[in-house]
């Protein structure tokens, strides 16, 4: 750390400075929620309110609740925060108005029109929870995400962003009141010069500091003739508001040669989710990584019991879709605790490989004395082929998936005669915490292991279509459709055997379960069916549709034993089933990495697995495309593979690599 030696003229400088912004005066009142040992909050929160006569409001607490009573009962016109304030407030109300068609419908309304007092109106009732007087939310201290400052002026709320440094006691531009342009951080107020020198933001004026404390070197290199080099990247437009891109030590290089602005994605990948409570992307094996601290309360609330996929597909993939190839996250890391960061709510981004190196330390603890845990712990060590300790989570420290989520329930009923379930562990995360459930629970404790030929002789009830001809008579009504508008071509039905079988194609497009109707033959398409995600065919008339052409609803995300069961009752009663090994579509045309469910299906049942190559789907229909178009289709399938003489991982990577290679 560094000691800023700010004078009492820098400090006045941008006090009068601030005052010529006509921001505030006398009658106005603001209520000090940030620290005074940061420069931004001692001068707009004591100095500069002291300085005018303005109220000054402290709070016992910093609670969402302190604040709100604050504001409400002491009248507050000035809020001052920093971004992560303002994102909280965003989260909350549009949690609320999301809720409430007609609430969606006139924020919608209220954003075309861009008319904050008829918006005021509108949103009186979210005026009024922030006490009714407030006439500005001004925001410093890191740059604010640009929608969510739209949203909020949607709703009615002025919002005043300006920029500086400790450096430069701390002011340096400021958005005028009345030409506020979102997304900027203003113009410099009176008495700074500003200018852009090889993209680096350069202050000049009484505001900059005498030098760092005891570091004459160092001040050398940032105040060069009279001028501060503040390490912020950013532009100036025509009008003179400055623009900050990010900061200049923080830029994230490729080995492509290509920059990243780590704060850029971030700020898309925090507004995507209220799972993800905190993100930093880093650069790591040569990958764009997103280090996540989740919220594991509201994940636990909703009954999440598998964080990483659902982060993956939930959070990181549609925010991958929404930018271009090289900005794109590869690589997730979860982590229990709170990432290193300033009283600000900043990444400290220079303690996070110390931070990651930590959380992989192994703590040293009392570890409980009792049966069941030495028994539980005993096994995890075998499957997670490392260390157990009693603090650690299932899923984020040991890596269980949700396969082996399944086999640990599985042990945990013919061990300790306890029936729980991929809730109760999302629940009760930790190995310690499970422990206490089973000790609370057991009828018995005897070690008997478990494997899958064991689970799958399960018998649960399945409620899909015996009748045979649906299928065949959607096929003669879309099969036309195809072979005109994708000239859609099939290749290998010879190799196709007889009922059961698993077919395993890759997943191109929305198109495909209706190119596999179209391509295999009327005697097999019979017996034929898909496997659905519930979601997608929810209780009503999608149900009963889907039942109608042979569609299993399962729930692979809450209940994968209850998918896996489903799936084998229907191959036992001689039915076939189509499994997309990769769980989702392809998001550039390329395999993703194939899930084992349909192996252990494969091995346990002795049934063989049909690979089945698509392609041009995604060009015809890649995703978040609305329609279709036009491209030639080919379907081929390939020599079926059977499991006699293979292990899981044999039939998996087989099935994975005959794709591959006629893809």
């Amino acid at each position: 750390p560094k000691g800023v030696m700010l004078s009492y003229k820098n400090l006045l400088s941008n006090i009068n400075g601030l005052k010529k912004t006509e921001i505030a005066d006398s009658s106005d009142s603001t209520i000090a929620i940030l620290p005074f040992h940061h420069s931004y909050p001692l001068m707009v929160s004591m100095l500069f309110p002291l300085h005018i006569g303005a109220g000054i409001s402290f709070i016992e607490k910093l609670s969402a609740e302190e604040i709100i009573k604050t504001l409400q009962k002491d009248k507050i016109t000035v809020l001052i925060g920093v971004p992560r304030l303002y994102q909280l407030f965003h989260r909350k109300i549009f949690q609320e108005i999301n809720k409430n068609r007609i609430a969606k419908a006139l924020f919608l309304i209220a954003k075309k029109i861009n008319n904050r007092r008829l918006s005021k109106t509108i949103f009186k009732k979210v005026h009024q929870t922030f006490g009714g007087n407030i006439k500005y939310f001004v925001s410093g201290g890191a740059k604010l995400d640009v929608d969510t400052a739209k949203d909020l002026w949607a709703l009615g709320f002025t919002i005043i962003e300006g920029y500086g440094l400790t450096e430069t006691s701390p002011i340096v531009s400021f958005n005028p009141p009345d030409k506020i342009k979102l997304g900027s951080a203003g113009k410099p107020i009176e008495g700074v010069t500003v200018k852009i020198e090889d993209g680096e933001i350069v202050v000049k004026g009484n505001n900059v500091m005498k030098g760092y404390w005891k570091k004459p070197e160092e001040t050398a290199n940032v105040i060069r003739n009279g001028w501060f080099y503040t390490g912020d990247l950013g532009h100036i437009d025509q009008d003179g508001y400055i623009y900050i891109t990010g900061r200049k030590k923080d830029i994230i290089v490729l080995p492509s040669g290509k920059n990243i602005n780590p704060e850029e994605i971030e700020q898309k990948i925090l507004k995507k989710s209220d799972l993800v409570k905190e993100v930093a992307v880093v650069l790591k094996d040569g990958r764009l990584t997103a280090v996540i601290y989740p919220d594991l309360d509201l994940i636990s609330e909703k009954g999440i019991v598998n964080i990483q996929e659902t982060i993956k597909w939930n959070v990181i993939d549609p925010v991958n879709r929404e930018l271009p190839d090289y900005k794109r996250i590869s690589g997730i890391i979860i982590v229990k605790k709170e990432l290193p960061k300033t009283r600000l709510g900043k990444v400290r981004r220079f303690l996070l490989d110390q931070f990651l190196k930590e959380t992989e330390k192994p703590k040293t603890v009392k570890e409980p004395d009792y049966e069941e845990y030495r028994i539980l712990k005993d096994y995890l060590k075998a499957v997670a082929k490392k260390e157990v300790y009693p603090y650690q989570h299932i899923e984020i420290d040991l890596g269980l998936d949700s396969l082996e989520k399944v086999e640990l329930l599985s042990f945990i009923e013919n061990s300790f005669g306890v029936n729980l379930t991929e809730e109760d562990i999302s629940k009760n995360p930790t190995v310690e915490e499970l422990s206490k459930v089973i000790k609370t629970k057991k009828k018995k404790v005897e070690r008997v292991e478990t494997d899958w030929s064991k689970i799958l002789k399960e018998k649960v009830s399945i409620d899909v279509s015996q009748n045979k001809k649906p299928l065949v008579l959607l096929k003669k009504v879309i099969k036309p459709v195809f072979k005109i508008y994708f000239s859609l071509e099939v290749e290998g039905q010879e190799n196709i055997p007889d009922p059961p079988f698993i077919m395993a194609p890759n997943h191109q497009s929305l198109l495909d379960g209706f190119l596999l109707i179209s391509a295999v033959p009327d005697k097999k398409l019979e017996d034929l069916y898909f496997l659905a995600e519930e979601i997608y065919f929810p209780e009503g008339i999608r149900k009963k549709i889907g039942k109608i052409f042979h569609v299993l609803t399962v729930n692979i995300n809450k209940d994968l034993k209850g998918s896996l069961l489903k799936t084998a009752s229907l191959l036992k009663e001689g039915k076939s089933v189509v499994i997309f090994p990769e769980g989702a579509r392809t998001r550039d045309g390329n395999l993703l990495p194939f899930k084992k469910a349909f192996g252990i299906l494969s091995k346990q049942l002795n049934i063989p697995v049909v690979p089945v190559v698509i392609k041009g789907a995604f060009e015809a229909f890649p995703i978040g495309s609305k329609l279709p178009k036009p491209h030639r289709i080919k379907i081929k399938f390939l020599k079926p593979i059977y499991p006699e003489k293979k292990d899981l991982n044999q039939i998996v990577a087989e099935t994975y690599e005959e794709i591959k290679k006629n893809l």
